[in-house]
């Protein structure tokens, strides 16, 4: 539960520090008051969206944080999602949340400490907390929200869960069948040019160095008789000796022998000697290369011809398939495997009717249980709901949930149950039902829809009906409502008050209300109120003060929201806390007599 909730410059809010307790923590005060503003700065610690026009005029930034209190299951689900996300308390069986908005928009989110994201902030406050604002009444006029209220009743979000699982691969399975069936035409197109790149790849017969080699060779056959020449011209220099010009190696000979003459009598030139040694051996070696060049050097047009031809194939390759020649084979790998890809298609369309149809039965199976648990659990929340009406002066209201199915030409195969309208039905993650609240607000009505019946009291009423019964499912530590109580008069309110009061048995309860009849109840009460303070700057600024009442201010308080003053005022205030105390007391001795079943017994008494 959440035990103290500190606020510092949000809104009109200065600086708050609330320490909040078991049972029924009730806020009243007047209308702008601020009681709202404690609401939202909650919210905003449960992961709301946070805005810079949040910060208090003339304050840097904003800051809100709570401290919870952690018990039973609540408590091991909270820290083995801490545990998970790496954010241990130090204190075993507490959790502090903090947020901090700055002008500029920037939000902070923090848990035990460390900086979080907004969303695991979120995933954590509704762990703990539900709050129950004054739009709530909204969601029942929206019928698609009626199937989330009654599957939350009876605990059917695991199989819904498996509902949802299972649709959706069902509709990823039947849309990738019907691309399959509706491409057969474009796939035959497909299939045909495919084999025509393929065969035109594979023909070729390419090889990766190919190109490079075929230039090189083309090189010398387009330049055959220039290269023989240049060969020939060389080899002779070196080699051949003609009648008025010797060959170099016969100079160089000539040359060797001097130097070998001038190291007899000088030492020196024997290392050049043996290097002109070397140099000849290699031109020798280089005049044999020349004259085995020239000699196999072709004159071959023919094969000039098919190289040509060859990288020219290959050039219309490249221009088709790719830059290069690796490109090219790539591709035709490419082509290769969508081509087997395309020729199985035949065998994956009869793979896939056949998990579809195994996905439609399995479907429809776990859709039928869940509908079947639904109709059970609407009937018993019917009756529930009917019983707190009763309570809240609706005397002879009926309320019924409605199940049915609708007709749908691209729907799902009905089940052979009776139940469907036709031989296909719509079907969704959430099943085959749309659900829908009906209600008869008086006696001698027909039921019909609650969005078209149902009053703003009767919506209210209705709303709270449903939240006594719902509650009593929510594993959720604390709730708080928002002046739900909205649009209900004086003579219900010590009704709503005791409601409200006995879901304090598994939940602590923090309830704003202008109703005194159901502020009895409270087991702290806590006045909201707008006071004028000098700020530093010298000028008086509005802000809102909240504080805890002891029996005599909360005389006073009561007495006020009834309307009254002096005497008769305090009579009617003390009247309304001797009944309460009356009500709650009898609550827990019926609770003691009867079992558990009706909740744990309440401690604490009015102050």
């Amino acid at each position: 539960m959440l035990t103290e909730l500190h606020v510092r410059d949000f809104a009109i809010i200065d600086a708050l520090d609330i320490e909040l307790g078991n049972g029924l923590n009730v806020l009243t005060g007047e209308t702008g008051a601020g009681k709202s503003i404690i609401v939202d700065s909650i919210g905003l610690l449960l992961g709301d969206r946070a805005e810079a026009n949040m910060v208090r005029a003339g304050a840097e930034r904003a800051l809100i944080e709570g401290v919870f209190s952690l018990n039973g299951e609540v408590r091991q689900s909270v820290e083995a999602f801490l545990t998970e996300q790496g954010l241990e308390s130090d204190e075993p069986g507490q959790v502090i949340l903090g947020r901090e908005v700055r002008t500029n928009g920037r939000s902070v989110c923090r848990v035990n400490g460390r900086s979080v994201s907004q969303n695991v902030l979120r995933e954590l406050g509704e762990m703990l907390v539900d709050v129950h604002g004054q739009s709530e009444h909204i969601s029942l006029l929206r019928v698609k929200e009626h199937i989330n209220l009654l599957d939350r009743y009876a605990g059917l979000w695991d199989l819904r869960a498996q509902v949802a699982a299972k649709y959706h691969e069902l509709r990823s399975t039947r849309r990738e069948l019907d691309q399959l069936v509706r491409n057969a035409r474009e796939r035959a197109r497909r299939v045909d040019m495919l084999k025509f790149q393929l065969e035109e790849i594979r023909s070729a017969r390419l090889r990766a160095d190919e190109e490079t080699i075929l230039q090189e060779e083309h090189t010398r056959l387009a330049n055959a008789e220039t290269l023989a020449g240049y060969a020939e011209e060389a080899y002779a220099l070196l080699y051949e000796s003609g009648r008025n010009q010797p060959a170099a190696l016969d100079q160089l000979a000539q040359a060797a022998r001097a130097i070998e003459h001038l190291a007899r009598f000088d030492k020196q030139f024997e290392e050049y000697g043996k290097q002109l040694s070397e140099a000849m051996a290699v031109l020798e070696e280089l005049a044999r290369s020349l004259r085995d060049y020239r000699e196999a050097i072709e004159f071959n047009p023919r094969r000039l011809e098919q190289v040509e031809s060859r990288l020219e194939l290959i050039k219309k390759l490249k221009r088709k398939y790719g830059d290069t020649v690796e490109a090219v084979l790539a591709f035709g790998q490419q082509a290769e495997a969508e081509l087997a890809q395309i020729e199985n298609s035949a065998e994956r369309i009869e793979q896939l009717e056949e998990r579809l149809a195994a996905l439609n039965t399995e479907y429809i199976v776990l859709a039928c249980e869940l509908s079947a648990r639904r109709q059970a659990a609407a009937q018993e929340l019917a009756r529930s709901v009917e019983a707190e009406l009763q309570d809240l002066r609706m005397a002879g209201a009926r309320f019924d949930v409605s199940i049915t199915r609708e007709p749908s030409d691209d729907g799902i195969d009905a089940p052979p149950d009776g139940l469907s309208p036709a031989s296909k039905i719509h079907y969704d993650a959430s099943g085959i039902d749309r659900v829908e609240f009906l209600i008869a607000p008086n006696v001698g009505e027909g039921l019909k829809p609650l969005v078209k019946v149902a009053s703003g009291g009767e919506t209210a009423r209705l709303m709270l009906a449903l939240k006594a019964v719902l509650t009593r499912a929510d594993r959720t530590p604390t709730l708080i409502f928002d002046e739900i109580d909205q649009g209900i008069g004086g003579r219900v309110g010590t009704v709503v008050g005791q409601k409200l009061w006995r879901l304090t048995g598994s939940h602590q309860v923090l309830c704003i209300t202008h109703l005194p009849q159901l502020a009895s109840f409270a087991d702290a009460h806590f006045k909201v109120e707008k006071v004028l303070r000098d700020s530093s700057d010298g000028a008086r600024r509005t802000i809102t003060s909240v504080r805890r009442l002891k029996r005599e201010d909360r005389l006073e308080e009561l007495a006020q929201m009834l309307g009254t003053s002096g005497k008769a005022g305090r009579q009617g205030a003390e009247q309304l806390l001797k009944e309460a105390s009356e009500l709650k007391a009898g609550a827990n001795l019926h609770a003691q007599a009867f079992g558990p079943h009706l909740g744990k017994k309440h401690e604490g008494v009015i102050e």
